[in-house]
């Protein structure tokens, strides 16, 4: 079944009529919608991106019998290449913040890898979306001074605060993931206005038919 993470970016669009439920996990509850696919707002309940359950959230969506997903997720670009408007399918990710784990009591192996075969067919889902690149996750909820920027910009392609963590609880749910991120802004110094959280939701909002309708395909072709 599939799966679908939505964030800042799917804040103003329409989605599908799903029905709500509330899934108990062993980390907390999560709420869902449920039908013929599974979808999950990470920012439920107002929380912001440091104090998501990310823990509840993907076991959640284990226990409802989800197989693949695909996180949609609001990012700033770190590159002059990849200018505001880019949709992105990274293939890599590293961390700046904690990442938690379902196997926190005992040493295991996790992928570091997303899921290239799902990404590869997300792609041809979305043919305009620009496949690999590195996503690195910060702890947020402040957005990354200039400085930090300029040392991200060194290792990763797109910045975000969410799917290095949803990546790797995915992977040790055996579920398949892969990522499209929306490049909403540049990130911290890169462009020319003031980047600011009112900022980044114009850009949601105004884009908010496309991803609508990019959502939409995922659904049809990937359900």
């Amino acid at each position: 079944m599939l799966g679908i993470i939505g964030g800042t970016s799917l804040l103003f669009s329409t989605l599908p009529a799903l029905k709500k439920e509330t899934v108990a996990t062993p980390f907390g509850e999560a709420e869902l919608l449920c039908g013929d696919i599974v979808m999950l707002m990470r920012h439920q309940y107002g929380r912001p991106p440091h104090r998501i359950n990310y823990r509840a959230n993907l076991a959640a969506m284990a226990i409802s019998g989800v197989d693949h997903i695909v996180a949609f997720g609001s990012s700033g670009s770190l590159k002059k290449e990849i200018p505001p408007g880019t949709t992105l399918i990274p293939t890599d990710y590293v961390s700046m913040a904690d990442i938690p784990s379902i196997h926190d009591h005992a040493i295991e192996h996790v992928r570091p890898e997303l899921s290239r075969a799902l990404a590869e067919k997300l792609a041809a889902v979305v043919p305009e979306a620009r496949l690999g690149g590195v996503y690195v996750q910060t702890r947020g909820p402040r957005i990354e001074t200039v400085t930090e920027v300029a040392a991200l910009a060194q290792i990763a392609d797109v910045v975000g605060m969410t799917v290095a963590s949803e990546a790797t609880l995915a992977c040790e749910l055996d579920m398949e993931f892969a990522a499209l991120c929306t490049i909403d802004n540049y990130a911290n110094g890169l462009g020319a206005e003031v980047l600011t959280f009112e900022h980044i939701l114009s850009i949601s909002k105004a884009h908010s038919r496309r991803t609508e309708e990019v959502l939409g395909a995922i659904i049809r072709e990937m359900g």
